[in-house]
C-alpha cells in the first residue's frame, strides 16, 4: 500500500478530522473513499438508475408530446 503526504491548512484539517470521525473511519480511509468517489471514470449508480425515468424530457425520441415549431433562422 502506498502513502502520500498532504499539506492542509488548519481549517481543512479540522474538516477532515470531523468528517472521518462522523463516518466512523480513519482519516486515511475517509480521504481514500473521497478520492474513489470523485476520481472515478464512471457515472455514479444513482445517476445511471435515473436514465429513462423522465418521460417528458424533450430530447426523448419516443416522446408523443407535440413540440412547438422551431423559430425562423437567419441565413449567414
Amino acid at each position: 500500500m502506498s502513502q502520500i503526504t498532504l499539506y492542509l491548512d488548519d481549517a481543512t484539517q479540522a474538516l477532515v478530522e470531523q468528517a472521518a470521525q462522523a463516518n466512523g473511519v480513519s482519516k486515511s480511509r475517509w480521504v481514500a473513499d473521497i478520492i474513489r468517489k470523485y476520481a472515478a471514470q464512471e457515472w455514479p449508480q444513482d445517476c445511471l438508475d435515473s436514465a429513462g425515468r423522465f418521460p417528458d424530457f424533450p430530447l426523448r425520441e419516443d416522446s408523443t408530446v407535440a413540440q412547438p415549431a422551431d423559430s425562423p433562422r437567419l441565413d449567414f
